[in-house]
């Protein structure tokens, strides 16, 4: 399931791609099928081994075009090690949240990417964020956790700053809204729960069989109480 829309980011064959901050690597694996060249970026040594041996397992089946490679690096969004003008496109999908220092994180995602290279960049919306906040602080107010909640036009000023035009936004996920409302209810780490484990059960059914019932009505929730706002950006040149 993936949060950037990379047939809106017009991802083409041979591009290189950055997944900042990638978790363990949808964004990059998707990227990869279509041919791209990508690196996936984290802090997290598990995540960066399991996309790793991920991205191997999908070379020795086959699922990764001739031209197409890929790697997996641990590293830190403050201090990325890639030379200006790197990236044909980047997705950041539900990092900034947690960062501290957002001015330096932005100036370094604008630094890596090409003149005319696209973004993706994905927050938790903000109203339902405030409700998630509402709910439980142990959401929230933990080692890693979120710090900020953002506003759209505030995150859009920030972008514009760093160098990017805004091209629009979206938000994504309605069906994952209430999931995070109720598991702030009855505790973030009560996933024994059973209407939380009943809830996550119909998320997973739906990721993997993708019905058309459950798509529609997605598509309706989304823009009303969609989980994540995206924004998608260009870089432009100097001005």
């Amino acid at each position: 399931m993936l949060t950037a829309d990379l047939d809106r980011l017009t991802l083409t064959s041979g591009e290189v791609v950055l997944d900042l901050g990638a978790g363990f690597g949808r964004h990059a694996f998707a990227a990869l099928r279509r041919g791209a060249k990508v690196v996936a970026l984290d802090s997290g040594q598990a995540e960066m081994e399991s996309v790793s041996g991920m991205f191997y397992a999908m070379r020795e089946v086959g699922e990764i075009p001739a031209n197409a490679n890929a790697e997996a690096i641990r590293g830190d969004v403050l201090a990325l090690p890639f030379s200006d003008s790197t990236f044909d496109l980047l997705i950041c999908s539900e990092v900034m949240e947690h960062i501290a220092d957002e001015s330096l994180a932005l100036s370094e995602l604008s630094r890596v990417v090409k003149v005319g290279g696209r973004i993706a960049l994905t927050v938790p919306r903000t109203w339902p964020e405030k409700i998630n906040w509402a709910l439980s602080d142990d959401y929230h107010n933990v080692p890693g956790g979120h710090i900020r909640i953002y506003r759209r036009t505030r995150l859009e000023d920030l972008l514009v700053e760093v160098g990017f035009r805004i091209d629009g936004h979206e938000y994504v996920h309605g069906l994952h809204t209430p999931y995070w409302w109720l598991k702030c209810l009855v505790g973030t780490e009560n996933d024994g729960h059973w209407l939380v484990r009943r809830y996550h059960q119909f998320l997973v059914w739906d990721i993997m069989k993708a019905p058309w019932v459950t798509r529609l009505l997605e598509s309706l929730l989304s823009p009303v109480v969609g989980k994540s706002l995206v924004i998608y950006a260009t870089k432009l040149g100097e001005r």
